[in-house]
């Protein structure tokens, strides 16, 4: 069982969760539960003109229910219906759903947790003191663990899977915040998740240079030769089947592709433009290196088409299924 997350509920989250369970026999989507009010679940289905029976549930009995009705773990707290403005009074729900789902997935009664968008700025203003989203994740596996987690972003997609190194920061800011030590820590969770969660028995990892032509020798600016290039050394001398740093601009096309498993990037939109440029409706946003599998949409909460009809769910069922390998394949691993 998927334990699924609401998210932002004036966003397009419960427009593709609606969606999604619709397609659930034609496009084979594995049985979930969402955390969310059923209420305001109820009332976006109407809105969307489409009927739809919620059936409310615990999570040991959601699997049963899931072909003839969508199950619904009511949360205590009650949702605006605000479609296409975010609201502060939503706050309380959206953080509930995404712990009582972490929860479910931490306790062994969920198998893994898929989120819907959230917006961080309203969370912000409810007194969110997390970065974001994967940034809570890895705080309440933390908490869960009493370890300090690692959590390592990936955005997957059927031909393409690549990692940033440093994520949501200026880009003036990345020179001085990459370190060898971030590069070999996310190609060591890379690599092993690659091999446990997604199955592959030797994963090949590109670790990309962070100036044009990867510096090309230390002419346009050193961080490639004294920074990445010592990192992939350590990575190959633990055995791990690494190569870098390379030529940004030379990994994307299909040939080149076809050498690595993942794409180590550093920084943000080295990373996210060729992975949506590949698959835009249909990459998933894959959590790494927590003690539980995360998934969720490669999109935010697009405001401006919630409650519209226009929303369309390729990527959260894409997530689905992804948390449903995942989870598989991690299984046979224990």
């Amino acid at each position: 069982m998927l334990a699924v997350s609401i998210g932002d509920p004036s966003g397009i989250g419960p427009d593709i969760i609606i969606a999604a369970w619709l397609l659930r026999r034609d496009a084979h989507i594995p049985p979930f539960a969402l955390l969310a009010d059923p209420d305001h679940l109820a009332a976006r289905a109407r809105r969307l003109g489409i009927q739809i029976p919620i059936a409310k549930t615990k999570i040991g009995t959601a699997g049963s229910l899931f072909d003839e009705a969508l199950p619904v773990l009511p949360l205590e707290s009650r949702f605006i219906d605000t479609p296409g403005a975010s609201t502060v009074g939503n706050a309380a729900g959206i953080i509930e759903a995404i712990d009582r789902a972490t929860g479910y997935v931490l306790d062994g009664e969920a198998d893994a947790v898929v989120t819907l968008p959230i917006a961080k700025k309203t969370l912000y203003e409810a007194g969110f003191q997390h970065p974001g989203h994967t940034e809570y994740l890895a705080y309440l596996a933390s908490e869960a663990t009493g370890r300090d987690e690692t959590a390592v972003m990936m955005l997957a997609g059927p031909d393409l899977r690549t990692v940033p190194v440093t994520i949501h920061i200026p880009i003036a800011d990345v020179p001085a915040a990459l370190t060898a030590q971030g590069i070999l820590t996310n190609a060591r969770i890379v690599h092993r998740d690659l091999r446990d969660r997604f199955g592959i028995a030797r994963p090949r990892l590109a670790v990309l240079g962070l100036n044009p032509h990867a510096g090309e020798g230390g002419t346009i600016g050193t961080e490639d030769e004294e920074i990445i290039l010592p990192a992939v050394e350590q990575l190959r001398h633990e055995g791990i089947d690494a190569f870098g740093p390379a030529p940004a601009d030379t990994m994307f096309h299909p040939r080149a592709r076809a050498g690595y498993d993942a794409a180590l990037c550093m920084y943000h939109d080295q990373a996210l433009i060729p992975a949506k440029m590949l698959a835009f409706d249909e990459a998933v946003n894959v959590t790494l290196g927590l003690p539980f599998i995360r998934t969720s949409p490669d999109h935010g909460t697009a405001f401006d088409i919630a409650g519209t009809g226009t929303a369309r769910p390729d990527s959260l069922i894409a997530a689905l299924k992804l948390a449903r390998m995942l989870a598989d394949n991690q299984a046979r691993t224990i």
